[in-house]
């Protein structure tokens, strides 16, 4: 038996990182205009926020298709792989969990664990490098069912602060008045996933009172976790001085937790906007040095 694992581009796990642990990784695209980009290959951040902020329509994006899928899985194969763990964002927001499995349907001789981390990110990344750490420390079974336990909420947890309204608007998520009024009153909506979905948790006034009440519910949560192993991560929209700050105050705080700073990419951040924050974490061991 040789596994493999696959994560799609929007955990944003360091180039370096992956490829210390041989993970692989399945681009989700961006599509600005008639144009389509593969995330982390075609378009850099950079590029990409000013092509958004320059439009008056947001950018389109798409998960992989099943025939980009079997490729992958197809070389896979062709390297001595016998088995996949595919890990993906969540299901409830992008259909290419769905496509890995339909694609895993469709190659013979290979065997595709598919797996809904239902959440995104470098939280979802956290999954990726646990199984990519341990796949030859322990029975297949056995890691299958470590990670089934590992992306319940109570062991890997996140909340983003969307910081403009204005994508959300763009996205018909708000009406323009609905979107001018929370401009107006400052208001910075706090989201986590809930049953795979990113819903509400709470509308805060202003970045610095929805940065302090994620800091609350997250000491809430270390409080019950006390004595694990956890790794945490900042992550930002193209906002990397206000992410490295939040980072380092927050180190100050748990010296003991292991912090890393992270970005929301393309894909996620067409919906999130620019200047968004995270802030996410496992009680998983996993390594994220490179």
């Amino acid at each position: 038996m040789k596994i493999a694992v696959v994560v799609d581009s929007t955990s944003y796990l360091p180039k370096d990182l992956k490829k210390k642990h041989d993970i692989h990784t399945i681009p989700l695209n961006v599509i600005i205009g008639d144009r389509s980009y593969r995330e982390d290959e075609d378009i850099d951040n950079d590029t990409f926020f000013v092509s958004m902020r320059d439009r008056d329509e947001l950018p389109r994006t798409s998960q992989p298709s099943i025939g980009d899928y079997i490729l992958l899985l197809e070389s896979l194969k062709a390297e001595g792989y016998t088995d996949v763990i595919s890990v993906h964002l969540s299901s409830q927001i992008s259909g290419t969990y769905q496509n890995a499995v339909a694609a895993g349907q469709s190659v013979e001789g290979i065997e595709v664990h598919a797996i809904d981390s239902e959440v995104a990110c470098y939280v979802q990344g956290f999954i990726a490098l646990y199984a990519a750490q341990n796949k030859e420390r322990m029975p297949l079974a056995d890691l299958l069912s470590q990670i089934d336990e590992m992306k319940r909420r109570k062991n890997t947890n996140a909340y983003f602060i969307v910081d403009t309204l204005s994508n959300l608007q763009k996205g018909g998520r708000l009406t323009n008045a609905q979107a001018l009024i929370g401009s107006m009153l400052k208001v910075k909506p706090i989201l986590h996933f809930k049953d795979a979905k990113i819903v509400p948790f709470e509308k805060i006034r202003t970045k610095k009172k929805a940065m302090k009440r994620v800091e609350e519910v997250f000491a809430e949560e270390m409080a019950f976790h006390k004595g694990k192993p956890i790794t945490a991560v900042v992550i930002h929209s193209n906002a990397y001085e206000e992410g490295q700050r939040w980072m380092e105050s927050l180190e100050r705080q748990y010296p003991d937790i292991t912090f890393r700073l992270s970005y929301f990419g393309p894909v996620i951040a067409t919906h999130l906007g620019e200047g968004a924050l995270g802030l996410g974490y496992t009680t998983y061991e996993v390594d994220t040095t490179y």
